[in-house]
């Protein structure tokens, strides 16, 4: 993350916090929340009118503060896969303070993810490192495990080791359409380093083989399976019973189901008959890589919206935005509203408006309330946001999954 910009004390006049640890409900009345120049909460109360010189005033008008949205599931080593996009399409321009990239990079290449993309970027970037060496540089074309001797364990350990305050978990795509024939192979090593190196492990499912059940069975506290919504033949917890049911007994015992709606990978189908039955995702993500920009993701703030929808609470919601993708990544925010705590905020407002969106599978929605973002803050800088405006592009297949524009 890039920190060189100047600051100067930075006042949110009228923000409706939401979503913070201890404090999930909305609150009755605005607040003022002024950040010092050093990027730290100075003082949080009903009004502040005694201000610093040169003081910045953001009015938020009634807007909802949050804690900074986190996307857990993002491509966004740009120039290094080919699916990648920059971050500055998806990050505090939208709301999003956080970003985790899900994978891009392996042991082969992550030092050019954390030179070009993470030190550079306005926002704070983590990253899942994928077990396969060269990562989703041709994705799919070249798949990152198309045998045994793609996972490099004692490089892959000392990747960990020498940037351990950004690598947070690894990633496995325990999908057929990766791995071929190598069934839970991947997954059981990536499970094994996990243990080695302390690090949760993030499982891409989708087509068998492996089996989903079978996925869950060598799946423990802390580890994240995402898509946990998609409508894939064979990986749909809408087909089994059984599977529904060891997904609700995954969740008890504390593993992480992230929404990862991406380009193939999220059904609203599935997504509604899951909240139905109050199996709620821990976390909501994106997967947003170069193809499902314009295709059904758009961005974070719409990904939100359709779990809204589908009626996930709103404070359900917004807590799987900010918090809890932050616990995912052992790099949780605390009480960020306490004086002396980093700054790191979403302002955003919920409209009444229509928007019709589209699933993975093409199945269209009409959407009633939809989140609007106003501004990211992190530390004493604030950033416009504002929803991204899908461009229509020629008809293309993307090789991450298999979606058609």
């Amino acid at each position: 993350m890039s920190e060189n910009a100047p600051s100067t004390p930075l006042l949110l006049r009228a923000v409706r916090p939401i979503g913070f640890e201890n404090a999930a409900a909305p609150a009755a009345a605005p607040r003022d929340i002024l950040i010092g120049a050093n990027g730290r909460v100075a003082a949080c109360a009903s009004s502040l009118n005694a201000l610093p010189p040169q003081t910045r005033i953001i009015d938020g008008d009634g807007a909802w503060i949050s804690p900074g949205w986190t996307d857990l599931h993002t491509h966004v080593w740009y120039g290094g896969t080919d699916i990648s996009i920059k971050p500055a399409l998806c990050g505090v321009a939208r709301g999003v303070t956080t970003l985790v990239d899900a994978g891009s990079a392996g042991e082969a290449n992550f030092h050019g993810l954390r030179e070009w993309i993470i030190d550079r970027a306005d926002e704070e970037i983590f990253a899942f490192l994928n077990i396969g060496s060269i990562g989703l540089v041709a994705c799919n074309r070249i798949s990152e495990l198309s045998t045994m001797n793609d996972i490099d364990v004692d490089r892959i350990a000392a990747t960990v080791d020498a940037h351990r305050d950004r690598i947070v978990g690894l990633k496995v795509r325990a999908s057929g359409v990766i791995s071929k024939g190598w069934d839970l192979a991947p997954l059981k090593l990536a499970k094994k380093l996990g243990r080695v190196l302390k690090l949760p492990v993030m499982v891409h499912v989708g087509e068998p083989l492996p089996l989903y059940d079978d996925v869950l069975g060598l799946l423990s506290e802390g580890d994240i399976i995402t898509h946990c919504f998609n409508g894939k033949i064979g990986g749909s917890i809408l087909e089994d019973e059984d599977l529904f049911q060891l997904v609700e007994q995954a969740r008890d015992r504390g593993i992480i189901l992230d929404v990862g709606h991406g380009g193939a990978s999220f059904s609203f189908e599935v997504a509604r008959a899951a909240l139905s039955r109050r199996l709620l995702p821990q976390t909501i993500s994106t997967d947003i890589h170069g193809h499902s920009l314009d295709g059904s993701v758009w961005d974070f703030p719409t990904t939100l919206s359709k779990l809204l929808s589908l009626g996930m609470p709103l404070a359900e919601v917004v807590t799987a935005a900010g918090i809890a993708p932050r616990r995912a990544i052992n790099r949780p925010y605390g009480d960020l509203l306490a004086v002396g705590s980093r700054a790191n905020f979403t302002l955003f407002h919920l409209l009444d408006e229509t928007l019709r969106v589209k699933d993975s599978k093409g199945v269209e929605s009409l959407l009633r309330q939809v989140f609007d973002p106003r501004y990211a803050v992190i530390g004493a800088r604030a950033w416009p946001a504002s929803r991204y405006r899908p461009q229509v592009k020629q008809q293309t297949a993307c090789p991450h999954c298999g979606w058609q524009a």
